[in-house]
């Protein structure tokens, strides 16, 4: 059973930092790609990053150099910073987790690629809300 909590969601001004969290199982965490997506109102869920087992990142193509993912090993837990927070950035962030059949680190892994984040992530918490004003 894989579950993923997230949290540091909040409100924020713009121009404002926030970081997020996921904790996740520890066999989860070593064997799993994993990511964020995010929701807005009226909105389709998009991928926002994610990063494979040995820290290897990806990004959707929207992200500019103001989101970081990142994976703390010694708490398994999965962060993302935002910087320079927009109000176009006022959605709910939720984590996500699966597998890979080819191995990390081989070409071919959906987990470096955003337009397979969607069909691929099977695992997924419940959400944090980030709300820009």
């Amino acid at each position: 059973h894989v579950q993923l909590v997230e949290s540091g969601g909040g409100p924020v001004q713009a121009g404002g930092f926030l970081r997020l969290s996921c904790t996740a199982s520890a066999d989860t965490f070593a064997n799993y790609c994993m990511g964020w997506f995010r929701q807005a109102p009226g909105k389709e869920r998009e991928g926002v990053a994610a990063i494979d087992n040995a820290g290897r990142s990806s990004y959707a193509d929207f992200v500019t150099r103001r989101f970081t993912i990142s994976r703390d090993t010694a708490e398994n837990a999965l962060h993302l910073e935002m910087n320079s927070l927009k109000p176009d950035d006022t959605a709910m962030y939720y984590c996500a987790a699966d597998t890979s059949n080819i191995p990390f680190g081989q070409p071919g892994s959906w987990c470096y690629d955003p337009s397979d984040w969607g069909a691929n992530f099977g695992f997924w918490g419940q959400g944090t809300q980030v709300t820009v004003s």
